[in-house]
């Protein structure tokens, strides 16, 4: 099996085909001759880390909701929420979708130009979920960059470019499910 991680930049559809020719994350993938498949989804507007397999059994456990395999992500919302509204959110909520997020973590890393930075870990990952956890306390988001997916981290890696796992970074995601 081949595991790739991608930093998906912003602008690019996660999958594997569009029929407005919309670009795509396989497009940064052009010298890869095996045919992978996301893990998970990132939307459009959204970038940072992206796992690309052809492991079904891997992808089908680490997308599973009832292994909660742990996500982080670096969020800019505008405006700068108040603690009390980070600690609604971070409690669990119902989103406009009607789903129920469970508790997740919350922290505010900085604020520039009156826009807070979060820090936010959740483990689920509904369509549009982060997004919909900022309109639900009037902070619409920015930016959102995802740089982390269970035991693996974007670090070093940057907008545009992948690399192939390496085998202990794999055992760690077999190990988490």
């Amino acid at each position: 099996f081949s595991y790739i991680l991608l930093n998906k930049p912003k602008g690019y559809l996660t999958s594997l085909t569009d029929p407005f020719g919309r670009p795509i994350v396989l497009d940064l993938l052009k010298d890869i001759k095996e045919r992978v498949y996301p893990v998970g989804r990132l939307d459009f507007n959204s970038e940072g880390l992206l796992i690309l397999t052809n492991d079904g059994e891997l992808t089908h456990a680490l997308t599973h909701p009832t292994k909660e395999v742990e996500k982080v992500y670096i969020v800019k919302v505008k405006g700068i929420p108040s603690s009390e509204k980070l600690k609604i959110l971070s409690k669990g909520v119902t989103l406009k979708s009607n789903y129920k997020i469970s508790p997740c973590n919350i922290y505010l890393l900085k604020i520039i130009n009156g826009n807070a930075i979060l820090k936010i870990k959740i483990r689920e990952g509904k369509k549009r979920q982060i997004r919909e956890m900022g309109e639900y306390i009037g902070h619409f988001v920015l930016k959102l960059r995802r740089t982390q997916f269970g035991p693996i981290s974007l670090k070093g890696v940057k907008p545009g470019e992948y690399r192939y796992l390496n085998k202990e970074e794999i055992r760690s995601l077999k190990k988490i499910v």
